[in-house]
């Protein structure tokens, strides 16, 4: 849990560098840009993690030879699983960056596109009990409604006429964002979180880089002129924040998860008025608070008191929910 409130801080705070990023940059050269970083950045991990099973040796080097070749068909069909597992992840990792970089370009607010962002926290558990026939639970669906009032309050101030295509092109990215989300809970399992974050960073990367070549985006003038938020959402969004968000995925369940993660939508409101001078009025400390209360509760246990759960003499356990 604590890896993911920490992953929701880190993006949340990372709006700003995007918002701040478009000043002067593209948004396919500057997700190219931040997720090389973040793909270098976790080659040192890597580095140590192979010197140190390099350097262990067993007893007898025979025995652990012939056991090395009996596990070879396994390692090789893990390999490739983690392979394709990967290059999904960074293929829906890519599109749904991209749709929220545009959104950002033309919507120019840190706290209205973590909030659009958000919506991923309804389409989870939707998607799940769709397409995976996940059982939805009662709290959390209090949950996901609570958080919903609070995006309502915060974003959707003159009616829904109001969204504009930036807010549109971030509803996009939000059902990208669950998507991914879902392709690693089901698919990631059993795999190394760092290999697949590297992985999926590395075909994110690629193809961010083609498509800033193909649309003639490369501008390394404005590159240097925003390097800090390029560095801040390369290394801190990209390689510190989505790596989290793989561990803490190992642990904690889809929609649980993505309520906790939604906190970024918090945290982006928090980062656009101290660094970039955003207004927040009374709707929107409504609306903050209301999303806060809905996380709270997606991580209360989902048992009923037990004065609710006594039945009469005979009933047995058959009434238990």
């Amino acid at each position: 849990m604590a890896a993911l409130v920490l992953t929701a801080m880190i993006w949340g705070f990372a709006f700003v560098s995007q918002v701040s990023g478009m000043t002067s940059m593209k948004p396919f050269f500057f997700n190219a840009t931040r997720f090389t970083l973040g793909t270098l950045s976790l080659l040192p991990i890597l580095l140590v993690r192979h010197r140190r099973s390099s350097s262990g040796s067993g007893p007898d080097g025979r025995e652990r030879t012939v056991s090395a070749g009996q596990s070879a068909t396994t390692s090789t069909r893990k390999s490739r699983k983690t392979v394709l597992v990967a290059m999904l992840c960074g293929i829906v990792l890519f599109l749904a960056s991209t749709f929220q970089q545009y959104g950002i370009l033309y919507g120019k607010s840190a706290g209205r596109a973590g909030f659009l962002t958000a919506l991923y926290i309804v389409i989870v558990p939707l998607l799940a009990f769709v397409f995976l026939h996940r059982r939805i639970g009662v709290l959390t669906v209090v949950a996901v409604a609570v958080a919903i009032a609070g995006f309502y309050f915060l974003c959707i101030t003159d009616g829904f006429g109001s969204m504009t295509l930036a807010d549109g092109l971030l509803v996009v990215s939000a059902l990208l964002f669950a998507v991914h989300i879902l392709v690693i809970d089901e698919l990631g399992a059993g795999i190394d979180p760092i290999i697949l974050s590297f992985g999926q960073f590395l075909t994110t990367t690629v193809i961010s880089w083609v498509c800033s070549l193909i649309g003639g985006d490369v501008d390394w003038a404005g590159a240097s002129q925003a390097w800090v938020a390029v560095v801040y959402a390369g290394i801190g969004s990209v390689g510190i924040a989505y790596t989290l968000q793989v561990v803490g995925q190992q642990w904690v369940p889809p929609t649980r998860a993505s309520l906790i993660m939604s906190l970024e939508s918090f945290f982006s409101v928090i980062g656009g008025a101290l660094l970039l001078g955003e207004v927040m009025t009374p709707r929107a400390y409504l609306g903050c608070a209301l999303i806060f209360l809905g996380t709270l509760l997606a991580q209360t246990p989902a048992r009923l008191p037990r004065f609710l759960t006594r039945t009469k003499t005979g009933s047995g356990a058959r009434d238990r929910g």
